[in-house]
This record gives structure tokens, sequence and C-alpha cells, in this order.
């Protein structure tokens, strides 16, 4: 089965340019377009793509808005990916805390676009440590943010929790943090797992972004 993707963003020829891209892909599918968040929630109801790659800033609803909106009104949500023309944006930032999977660059290259709607699929994280680093350090209120701490004291992650978040906050995958550990990918796999259930995190990108704002990894 191929995956299915949704398209959204105000400007045609980035649609356009991106739909070209991902239906010359064998095991991808555009299944959809609109042109502004506030289209989102039927279409993928209607659709059900596996992921919805969406621009961050749109005139009616906004990609931090639509993020919001999916995930709390449907069931089973699709993958979600913002896309931005500027990656140190505050609206990249609040889309990620919203529940985003990650984000990409228009800018991006061919084959990075294609690999990010395939690795989102496959449930990994679209995650840039040293962009994300960046925003957590100039609108993540680090270490001052009260509910992340709450989440931190309440997790009570043990040692080798603590050192998987750790790497996974510098962007390691799990095999590499396996052989940072010299542990099999299964029992990062199950760390990783622990980590995001005592977070209550839909995953590492959320887990990672309450390390930086709780203070537990320092952005610089």
């Amino acid at each position: 089965m191929p995956v299915t993707v949704l398209l959204v963003d105000d400007e045609p020829l980035v649609c356009t340019g991106l739909r070209a891209l991902l239906e010359a892909q064998p095991d991808i599918e555009v299944v959809g377009e609109a042109a502004d968040g506030a289209a989102v929630i039927p279409l993928v109801r209607r659709l059900r793509p596996d992921v919805v790659a969406m621009d961050v800033r749109m005139p009616l609803m906004n990609g931090i808005e639509a993020t919001r909106a999916v995930l709390r009104t449907v069931e089973n949500p699709p993958k979600i990916i913002v896309v931005t023309t500027f990656e140190q944006d505050e609206y990249v930032y609040e889309a990620l805390r919203a529940g985003a999977d990650g984000f990409l660059l228009k800018r991006a290259r061919p084959a990075e676009i294609v690999h990010a709607v395939r690795l989102v699929a496959e449930g990994e994280s679209l995650l840039f440590p040293a962009s994300v680093r960046q925003l957590a350090a100039e609108y993540g209120e680090s270490g001052g943010n009260r509910a992340a701490r709450a989440v931190l004291e309440r997790a009570r992650l043990t040692e080798r929790e603590a050192e998987v978040l750790r790497l996974m906050a510098r962007g390691l995958s799990n095999a590499e943090i396996a052989g940072r550990l010299v542990v099999g990918v299964e029992t990062v796999k199950s760390h990783v797992s622990a980590v995001l259930a005592k977070f209550g995190a839909r995953d590492r990108t959320q887990a990672v972004i309450t390390a930086y704002e709780s203070g537990f990894v320092a952005p610089g």
C-alpha cells in the first residue's frame, strides 16, 4: 500500500510542485489538496491520509491551529509535517508543541522531502536537533516552563531512560542510541516507549520539547 498524503498550502505553485514530486514516487500517492487549514479536518476524515504536509502560515487557519484541531477531533489522526519558509520561526515551534511530527523547509531538496514523508509515515519523528535546540532556546522558556517541569517530575525516569532521552534530544536514531549505549535496538525502543508513556507524549518530538522546556536538557 502506498503512503497517502494530503497537501495543505495557500500557494498553488507549492502544491503543484509537491504533488509532481511525490507522485513520481512509486510508494507515495497524493490523495488531495487544500488551500487553508480550515479545510483540513473534513478532508482528513474523508480521505484518511497517512501524512498531512501543511504550510505553517495560512490566512484563515494556520498550521498550528489546524494541527491542534486534527489531533483533538480526528480518531487515529495522520502524521503531520509542517512546511515553512523560515526554520527559525515561532510558528514552527508552536506547531511542534501542538503535536506536529516535524517540520520541513520549502527549499529542501526533493530527496529530503520524499525521505521526510516516508520517515513520518513509518512512525519516526522528523527531528532536526540543531534547529530544535535553537527554537527551544528562543521560544521555549527553557527551564522556566512549569508545566514541562511538572511532567518531568511526575515521570520519574530511570537512569537509563534519562540517558536515552538526552540522546534523543541530540537527534540520534534508535540504532545510533543502541550503538552508543551498547544495547540492542529493541531495548532502546522499549526505553523510548517508556519515556513517551511517562511524558504522555505523542512522539519523540514532543518528548524532546518537554526535555528542553523543563530544563532537563539545555538548548545550548
